[in-house]
């Protein structure tokens, strides 16, 4: 079984090589040196903040359980964790708009190296803190860095396709090269140099300072919204008037829930998927292949960015169909092989099929990461940019905690499909959304001329 995983593991690399390094002048952006120094000043702070939570990913569970926690306790803890994102996060994270976005990425950094340090103590109350610290961290993880670049990108004035480049090599490292690294430092620091499962946190920790000092060093701040007198009250019904008076955005934060609610319950999923009998698998190599699938994804998608001509919203309808067909596997495989009686033991042939069928999936996330955050630049408005991409996070967390709630009520062919269907509806909109944008052909500043036409029509108390 190793052999294959290994076989596996070294094709998916060589495919990345080909893809980042068979790369044409149709495939490449040309682009000036101040862009250069720009993109890789940011590269570098969002490999240090991807690497400070990806560090823990691999013993939060583990760490929990050395304390003597059983699964309803650890449970409570996720749960508190996505649930503080959806309500506290929100929150925090909208203040970006109006505070500033390279505060709020320092309050990320902040935020995360508390988290951490609340992982060395084994009572549940301070475990609780560093669930809800983490939470408010998450939410400003997927809104502020993005926010933060998209204004200084286009304050630069750099080239909008220039954008796309930044996003897709952002998740190539970040959510691929960073997160297998990561994985390995964290095995290397916990177990092999036995320092216990806490050294990991310690180690993210340590990332995140790194990365808060070149942001206070280096970075400009700027700003969403700014007028004086507009409170976070206002910034919501603000946000909110934008999602209901432009379909663009409603389809697109309906987009993202769909497709991100159905990636983080596949990542509760897999492991029971591929192993319902107890069977021994290497979650090391296939948490590695994922990530490389990913990496690949992400490649690949850099490529069809670079053609003006190619549309984001025309070839992210079949990546979601092909997502929707690979998370219906565990049925498929259900109905044409007898399903093992025998405990333990190497993967069956439904696991290996399930598994090649994941990294379909993983691929698919690593096209879908740099694909949002490009549709995003478009279509949300710069003055309410975190506090809307927060709004999107609400039913996001909901759903996920759902999810985490009710692991145990149904079958796993149930949970995937019913991933699949939600990530299909997705597809649909998407459709959806390509047909509105190309009926309206709006650049993303009209909106605040909409918005001032609106007012001198119907002023609002906000």
């Amino acid at each position: 079984m190793e052999i294959f995983f290994f076989l596996v593991f070294g094709a998916f690399s060589a495919v990345v090589a080909v893809l980042e390094f068979s790369k044409t002048n149709k495939d490449r952006l040309i682009t000036s040196s101040a862009f250069n120094s720009f993109k890789n000043n940011y590269l570098f702070v969002y490999s240090l903040m991807m690497a400070g939570d990806w560090l823990q990913g691999p013993y939060v569970y583990f760490l929990y359980s050395s304390y003597g926690y059983g699964k309803g306790d650890i449970g409570r803890l996720f749960i508190a964790g996505f649930g503080s994102s959806m309500l506290f996060g929100t929150i925090v994270g909208s203040l970006a708009d109006k505070q500033g976005r390279k505060r709020a990425c320092v309050t990320y950094c902040i935020s995360y190296i508390l988290s951490c340090i609340t992982k060395h103590s084994p009572h549940y109350k301070v475990l609780m803190l560093g669930r809800i610290l983490g939470g408010v961290a998450t939410s400003l993880l997927f809104s502020s860095f993005e926010s933060w670049l998209v204004a200084e990108h286009n304050k630069r004035g750099f080239d909008q396709q220039w954008l796309s480049l930044t996003f897709s090599k952002a998740i190539f490292l970040g959510n691929g090269l960073i997160a297998i690294v990561s994985g390995l430092v964290a095995n290397l620091l916990a177990d092999t140099l036995h320092f216990g499962p806490v050294a990991p946190f310690d180690a993210a920790g340590c990332c995140l300072a790194i990365g808060m000092a070149i942001i206070l060093s280096s970075w400009t701040e700027n700003f969403g919204d700014p007028s004086e007198n507009k409170d976070l009250l206002g910034q919501f019904k603000g946000a909110a008037i934008a999602i209901a008076s432009d379909e663009k955005i409603a389809l697109l934060g309906a987009i993202q829930s769909l497709f991100e609610g159905s990636m983080y319950t596949f990542v509760f999923l897999w492991t029971p998927a591929l192993s319902p009998n107890d069977e021994e698998i290497p979650h090391g190599f296939i948490f590695a292949t994922f990530m490389l699938s990913s990496m690949m994804g992400s490649s690949f998608a850099s490529r069809l960015m670079a053609r003006p001509s190619l549309k984001v919203e025309m070839y992210m309808q079949i990546v979601f169909v092909v997502s929707s067909f690979t998370l219906l596997l565990p049925i498929i495989t259900n109905f044409f092989i007898a399903p093992p009686t025998k405990r333990g033991g190497s993967m069956s042939i439904r696991g290996y099929i399930q598994f090649l069928g994941f990294c379909i999936f993983e691929a698919c996330v690593g096209i879908f990461w740099p694909s949002i955050m490009k549709m995003r630049s478009q279509y949300i408005p710069e003055e309410a940019r975190s506090t809307i991409m927060n709004f999107f996070r609400i039913p996001l967390n909901l759903f996920v905690c759902i999810v985490l709630y009710n692991v145990n009520a149904f079958p796993i062919s149930i949970m995937f499909g019913m991933c699949s269907i939600f990530v299909f509806m997705a597809s649909v909109l998407q459709r959806r959304l390509m047909v509105v944008a190309e009926s309206q052909k709006l650049r993303p500043q009209d909106w605040t001329a909409m918005k001032e036409r609106d007012s001198e029509a119907e002023p609002l108390n906000i």
